[in-house]
């Protein structure tokens, strides 16, 4: 069990790191012109998340969520004392994240900022941000709950989220995150969209939370 100073640093380092390959792909795309594409902003989300999730996963799990942090405390792995650290640190973690984004890759695209798809309706919309949410917290618990999955974990993590990120972001905006949505919301000043970034990636992960700790119970019974 490591200290909670290293999961603080840990989860801090980590979601910025987050925000930087998220946020910072849409912001260094947008600053060419959006010559780079989708595509380049998925890949950057893979390749970043899976280092991320490789360098700091054994000290913190790498939630860089407060959402996915709420799946792991519903589902028995983060215990109650523990979440103050862990939304501290992706607190801080989110907003240096996005300083640093605006100050060394550019102040384009509202920081990367997510948005909705509002060709759609809105409750197609919210539905794709949990079934995207529901997509990363299932994979997460997977190769947690399968240990011989772990060497895998930053592959299969990393490429939800890109995934997600590809298909899924021009609907909702594929957040799947309320930090990595507050931050550059809060600096660029566009706060309209993120009522569905601070629920429905909640929704998302108690939805299978409380399904992953039914499953467990049925198991030990069994």
């Amino acid at each position: 069990m490591f200290s909670n100073f290293k999961i603080f640093l840990a989860e801090l380092v980590g979601t910025f790191g987050l925000l930087v390959a998220a946020t910072g792909s849409i912001v260094f795309d947008a600053s060419h012109g959006g010559t780079l594409g989708p595509v380049f902003v998925a890949l950057m989300h893979f390749i970043g998340l899976a280092v991320l999730i490789y360098a700091f996963g054994k000290y913190s799990l790498a939630h860089f969520n407060p959402a996915v942090t709420l799946g792991f405390f519903i589902s028995g792995y983060t215990r109650r004392s523990q979440l103050p650290i862990y939304f501290g640190a992706q607190l801080i973690g989110a907003f240096l994240g996005s300083f640093f984004v605006k100050y060394v890759l550019g102040d384009f695209a509202n920081l990367g900022l997510n948005f909705p798809n509002l060709s759609y309706s809105l409750g197609i919309i919210y539905a794709v941000e949990i079934v995207a949410t529901v997509f990363l917290m299932a994979g997460i618990l997977v190769v947690v709950h399968f240990k011989k999955l772990n060497i895998l974990s930053g592959v299969v993590v990393g490429g939800i989220i890109a995934l997600d990120v590809f298909f899924l972001g021009p609907v909702s905006g594929a957040s799947m995150n309320p930090i990595r949505s507050l931050s550059p919301a809060i600096i660029s000043g566009n706060l309209a969209d993120l009522w569905l970034y601070w629920s429905a990636p909640f929704i998302g992960v108690i939805l299978v939370g409380l399904f992953y700790k039914w499953k467990r119970k049925s198991e030990i019974k069994n």
